[in-house]
Parts: structure tokens; sequence; C-alpha cells
């Protein structure tokens, strides 16, 4: 029980960061890593990048994770480059979001992240 509690909380606070980190004019510099970091986790995509005028992200996406050993430098990993457009970029974000046990624990390490920054950023 508490630990559904606990998942749902940090559900909720992912999904009140990615609504702060999307606002209607430009994005802010850390809102953009996390972006980043949670399309990279989502799709399992070594290189994204995102066009918030044109409404498109970019990326290179791992076809086979078998190939990949963090042990040894990889020189050749097979990936595929793909090009998404979206239309709502919180709408998205928010599609990119899994309840896996790994997917949250990797949420709770970007909401520590990026609370952390936004309060420092403004109390200094």
């Amino acid at each position: 029980m508490e630990n559904s509690n606990l998942t749902g909380r940090i559900l909720m606070e992912m999904e009140d960061l990615i609504a702060q980190s999307c606002p209607q004019q430009k994005v802010d510099q850390h809102f953009e890593s996390l972006h980043v970091d949670l399309i990279k986790k989502y799709y399992n995509a070594t290189e994204v990048s995102i066009d918030y005028h044109r409404k498109r992200v970019e990326m290179d996406l791992v076809v086979n994770d078998t190939d990949y050993d963090p042990k040894t430098v990889n020189l050749y990993l097979p990936t595929l480059h793909v090009n998404l457009r979206y239309r709502d970029l919180r709408d998205f974000l928010k599609s990119c979001v899994d309840q896996d046990t790994k997917s949250i624990v990797f949420y709770a390490c970007l909401i520590r992240k990026f609370k952390g920054k936004g309060r420092q950023l403004m109390t200094a």
C-alpha cells in the first residue's frame, strides 16, 4: 500500500515537473535537459535534439540492446535515425512516462535533480 502511494506521488510530481517545464514561450536550458533525459529513457535513444519552434524531435534509437556492453567501449551500436513531430510538448512528454519500477526510480532521480535546481534558482 505504501509503495503504491509513493509511486503515485512520484508520477504526480513528474507530471507537475513536465507541466512546469513546458511554458508558452522559450524553454529554459535546464528544462531542455529534462526533456532530453526523459525522451532518451523512453525511446532508448543515444542522441536527442528538440526543435521547439518546428515541434520536432530528432533522435538515434538503439536497434539492438544485446550489442551494448557497459564494460567496453562501444564503437558501433546499430541505431535508427528518427524524426518525430509532436502537436503538444506537454502531452508528448507525458506519453513518455512509464509506470514500471525501473522508470519510477529514474523519475525520482530526475525530480530530485530538477526540483532541487529550481528551488536553488528561486532562493538565490
